[in-house]
């Protein structure tokens, strides 16, 4: 790997000259693979796999396994996530203990996003947002997928969130930055790195965080990471947040023996680096801020929702059918909602806030889609197979092969055996959800979303899966 001269002048003279040479070794080495399980849903141990030591769920594998043609990959029992990044759990979990509103800003593609929401108190609500509207469907997809019915996806740019004001009791700000953490993933960065870039970077971290310091709550928690080394995007910033913005930077509690970096630039604040030499990872540096402040009450929570600046096109009240509010667990803890014939089941707890989101943002998915209504149909959602409050026994279910899995996720026919009922069927590989379908007899009309499925034609001849 050849790397840009000024690259190594500036990360030589903050980390050191023998540290500096051993960093470089570490990049010229192989980037370890690691995945995060969704205990919700699985909770097999990885075969041959080590444990991730800051990560309840996080294992560090062997072989990199072929995860496009596993089927349990698809139906969400565990996220492809490089290790250092699930650091965010200790955050969350040293300083979130109660139910919290959560904006996890630039969400995309979800790995945080999902991180937090497996470790987030009960009874709290997740908002995941992507300014970059493809990026911003894979965020949706990732979320739908893991299950877990407390969430929004937005696609905004984080300025469309100052109407909300002081709304969020933890914000997470995994801001764009220039990438010198991937440089043994993606020669693209390196390729691409430059001081201008860097600059640029430090410049627009900054603007994002003043678009949205306002919707912290005073008090409220703030989770500052990039995946740099420069001292500009990390330390410089955060000591900018706390002197300019207002804020208390806090600890988080680590062992020794996890190889986490500190401060680099001399000063005595608190702050994470993940540098490949010490630790099992790629480059992070992580930093936590609490907003000056006294925590706020939940009046905002409770206010009714602002009327629609475009102008109120509420259509005529559509009432959701009795049927489907039998479709999930503890139905009576969510608000069944019909928007432009969805059914969507969303925590009531958080019902006027949703109102107040729909107002302000573009929201992609929330809650759970349980289903579309079609005349005196209903044609049941992806979102209702893969969520984990969907109650069991409500669905027929087929047992499909390994073969007849990787068909169904290519969206190919599936035929199913003569016993299967006709109508709507759930479909399951190794006792896990993966869709539905439409038994009408003959065949089965394949229902798996269309641009989720796999487009890769050819299968591997040496398949090696994690579970």
């Amino acid at each position: 790997m050849n790397l840009p001269s000024d690259f190594i002048r500036r990360t030589s003279q903050l980390m050191g000259e023998e540290q500096f040479t051993l960093f470089c070794e570490a990049l010229q080495r192989e980037t370890p693979v690691s995945i995060r399980m969704n205990e919700r849903k699985f909770s097999q141990i990885p075969q041959d796999a080590r444990p991730v030591a800051w990560s309840s769920a996080g294992y560090y594998l062997s072989v990199r396994p072929t995860f496009t043609f596993d089927p349990l990959f698809h139906a969400g029992c565990y996220y492809v996530q490089e290790a250092s990044s699930m650091f965010v759990e200790q955050a969350l979990r040293q300083y979130v203990h109660a139910p919290s509103v959560m904006l996890d800003l630039c969400a995309a593609p979800g790995g945080k996003s999902t991180l937090a929401r497996s470790v987030l108190p009960e009874g709290s609500l997740l908002v995941a947002n992507e300014v970059m509207r493809n990026r911003s469907q894979v965020l949706a997809e990732n979320l739908i997928k893991w299950g877990h019915p407390g969430v929004v996806v937005t696609n905004n740019d984080p300025a469309d969130f100052a109407e909300l004001e002081q709304v969020f009791d933890v914000i997470l700000t995994d801001v764009p930055c220039s990438g010198e953490g991937m440089f043994r993933k993606d020669q693209v960065a390196v390729d691409e790195w430059s001081v201008d870039n860097v600059t640029l970077c430090w410049q627009r971290q900054q603007r994002i965080l003043r678009d949205i310091w306002g919707c912290l709550k005073p008090g409220g928690i703030l989770i500052y990471s990039t995946c740099t080394f420069n001292r500009e995007e990390n330390e410089d910033n955060v000591q900018w947040i706390a002197e300019e913005l207002g804020a208390e930077i806090l600890p988080v509690e680590v062992k020794e023996d996890w190889g986490i970096t500190g401060n680099l630039i001399g000063a005595d604040f608190p702050v994470y680096r993940f540098l490949p030499h010490k630790t099992v990872g790629e480059g992070l540096f992580l930093a936590v801020l609490r907003k000056h402040g006294e925590a706020s009450s939940e009046e905002n929570l409770s206010q009714k929702p602002k009327k629609n600046k475009k102008g109120d096109k509420r259509q005529k009240e559509v009432v959701c059918p009795k049927e489907v509010k039998d479709w999930i667990n503890d139905s009576d803890e969510y608000e069944w909602l019909v928007e432009d014939s969805l059914v969507r089941a969303f925590p009531k707890t958080y019902t006027e806030l949703y109102g107040r989101l729909k107002n302000a943002l573009k929201i992609l998915h929330a809650g759970v889609a349980i289903c579309s209504l079609k005349g005196k149909d209903f044609l049941p959602e992806h979102s209702l197979a893969m969520s984990t409050v969907r109650k069991e026994g409500i669905f027929p279910e087929a047992v499909l092969s390994y073969e007849q899995a990787v068909a169904y996720l290519r969206k190919e026919a599936v035929t199913l055996s003569p016993e299967v009922p006709r109508g709507y069927v759930l479909l399951t590989y190794r006792g896990i959800p993966l869709g539905f379908a439409k038994n009408i007899g003959n065949r089965a009309n394949n229902l798996y979303p269309q641009e989720w499925r796999i487009r890769s034609g050819y299968l591997p001849e040496n398949l090696v899966f994690p579970l």
